[in-house]
This record gives C-alpha cells, sequence and structure tokens, in this order.
C-alpha cells in the first residue's frame, strides 16, 4: 500500500468497486519478480489501485501505463509516480485502445470482471500483447489454466496463448477480504500459433459450430465428411464418436487445418 492514506482509502474503494488489494509489499514484488520483466518491456497495470504493483512494475519494465478508474486514487498514483516511467491513466482500461506497440499486462483484476478482461485482451490475437499476468479468482484460474477436457473458449484463445497458474493466493492476502482464494494466471503468446492469426475468426467459426452440438461429427460435417473423421481421429487418437470437450486445442488445431 502507498502509506497510510492509501491503506485508508483502499477499503472503501473496494467496496465500492469490487477491487480486492494485495495487503503485502513483499508479496506485491514477489509476483512481479517472479513475472521476469525485462527493461525493454512496456507494461500495462489494469486497475493499479494504490500502487502496490506498480512501483515494482516501475522497477522492472522500461515503461508503465497505469489504468486506474477510481479519481481519488487517481490522484495518489500521479502524485506518487510524478516524474518516473509511469503514465497513469484515468479511466477503464476495459473501455480504451491497446497500447500500440508489444505490450504485456499485469493486473489485480476485480473478480467480477475476469471474463471481461479475458475477452478484451485475448479475442483479437492480432494484437500486440505478448503476455499477460493475471490475478483472478482461484475457480477462473484453475479453469483457464487446465488443458482438458476443452472448453470452447480456451480452445479458440489456446491456439495462439499458452495459459500456466503459477501459484495460488489465498482470500487472506488481499484487503478488503474477498470470499474466495486467488490465483496468478500466467498467458504468453505461442512463438509459433497452432492456426495462423489470419484465420483466427475462422477458426473461432469453426470450435463454434463443433462445440453447438452434443458429437463431433455433428458439428464439423460442413467441413469434415465422416470418412475424413474418422481418419483424423484415428491419427490424433481422439474417439471416433468424440464429443467436443474430448479434442484438446492442437486437436481441434489439427482438425481446423484439415479442413482446409
Amino acid at each position: 500500500m502507498a502509506g497510510r492514506g492509501a491503506r485508508r482509502a483502499a477499503p472503501a474503494a473496494g467496496r465500492s468497486l469490487s477491487q480486492h488489494f494485495l495487503r503485502s509489499r513483499r508479496l506485491a514484488a514477489e509476483l512481479v519478480r517472479d513475472a521476469e520483466i525485462s527493461r525493454r518491456e512496456t507494461v500495462l497495470e489494469i486497475g493499479a489501485g494504490t500502487g502496490q504493483l506498480t512501483a515494482d512494475l516501475a522497477r522492472a519494465a522500461r515503461a508503465v501505463v497505469a489504468v486506474e478508474i477510481d479519481a481519488a486514487l487517481v490522484a495518489e498514483l500521479r502524485r506518487r509516480f510524478a516524474g518516473t516511467n509511469v503514465v497513469v491513466v484515468h479511466g477503464d482500461a476495459l473501455e480504451r485502445p491497446a497500447v500500440a506497440e508489444p505490450f504485456r499486462v499485469f493486473a489485480n483484476v476485480p473478480f467480477h470482471r475476469s471474463a471481461e478482461t479475458l475477452h478484451h485482451l485475448l479475442d483479437d490475437p492480432a494484437g500486440p500483447l505478448t503476455r499477460a499476468d493475471l490475478i483472478l479468482q482461484w475457480g477462473a484460474v484453475r479453469k483457464r489454466a487446465a488443458v482438458w477436457p476443452a472448453t470452447l473458449l480456451g480452445v479458440c484463445w489456446g491456439a495462439f496463448y499458452t495459459f500456466t497458474l503459477v501459484r495460488r493466493l489465498p482470500a487472506a492476502c488481499f484487503s478488503p477480504r474477498p470470499l474466495v482464494d486467488a490465483g496468478l494466471l500466467a498467458i504468453e503468446r505461442r512463438g509459433q500459433p497452432l492456426v495462423p492469426v489470419v484465420e483466427a475468426l475462422r477458426f473461432r467459426r469453426f470450435v463454434q459450430a463443433g462445440f453447438a452440438v452434443p458429437r463431433l461429427r455433428e458439428g464439423v460435417d460442413a467441413w469434415l465428411t465422416p470418412r475424413e473423421l474418422k481418419r483424423l481421429a484415428d491419427i490424433y487418437g481422439f474417439p471416433r464418436n468424440a464429443a467436443p470437450r474430448e479434442l484438446d486445442v492442437h486437436q481441434w488445431a489439427a482438425l481446423f487445418g484439415a479442413a482446409g
């Protein structure tokens, strides 16, 4: 926390905006250190809050764009980081255009905005995002980090990014204390996407069609004949009568590639 005033302000802001601030400077420093941010990188911090993470991000990165929606916290952040490599922006990060240059994200995300944040960052893989380290509700972190059974979003995003559960963060780490634990999820752009980025929209439609029905063969019949699907099932090791969730992202990408 940024001094006594910030400690008093944090619970009030947290209650009004569903924000839960890290209580420990040491923990904040550990999370940033483990993210291995380099001095060549620009970091977008979504929901800078009291600056608990901002200070360590500023020491690690070339530049930090700290976005905060709470006006009182923005004023304190601007006072604290004046003349540094931190640019403080007042507004909703999910309603602003992304940073134009390649950038990373580090964010302690309000739990009720977890899904919205993920969509904002990942739906368009043509953007300049290279990595995101997100503190999210524990259930969301576990779901996104699981590689199987598959989910529709997990397949659509997983063709372009990898998801790693870095660590669990108990509710006691935050103030105000949330009702559930949190976790740190690391999302990193694949060096080689499983599907060409220019085909991202077409791949999404392919996967959506597959997940729209109980059996895969019914969902992709407009792209693959039953004989082709059986051949691919034998090659890639999934059941011939598989449900969509039984294929992982690599198998989905292989089917899409075969569909042409």
